[in-house]
């Protein structure tokens, strides 16, 4: 039997999370990086867009690099380096009615197709 984590998931409060700064709490379990602005949330998939590897967040570089070829993002997920030949993806990120965030991984955005535009790739905080 395989265990797989649940494709949607509660990450808690958004004032959980500290403006510019990447949450990497839920990169093992979940595969997903939490970034805070200073307009709101967004999920990034923890998948580098060359091979599959999984980055790592390097807070002193303020950047993602991936161990395997090389490939930089900045904290946005938009690659500036190395192979990838696109931005990191985001997922579904939205606030249940108990007001705790959720991602939900089942729905996929990509920016090189105008999706970062889309409302629920980023959950604007007041």
């Amino acid at each position: 039997v395989l265990f797989e984590p649940p494709q949607s998931f509660k990450i808690g409060k958004p004032d959980d999370f500290t403006v510019d700064m990447v949450d990497t709490r839920f990169k093992t379990e979940h595969g997903v990086w939490i970034v805070r602005n200073k307009e709101g949330l967004y999920a990034l998939s923890t998948v580098c867009t060359h091979l599959g590897c999984t980055p790592n967040w390097l807070s002193t570089e303020q950047k993602f690099k991936c161990p395997c070829h090389g490939s930089g993002f900045r904290i946005t997920g938009i690659h500036f380096e190395g192979p990838a030949p696109r931005p990191l993806e985001r997922y579904k990120i939205y606030r249940a009615d108990d007001g705790q965030v959720v991602v939900d991984k089942t729905k996929k955005f990509q920016q090189e197709k105008g999706e970062w535009e889309n409302s629920e790739s980023f959950l604007k905080i007041v």
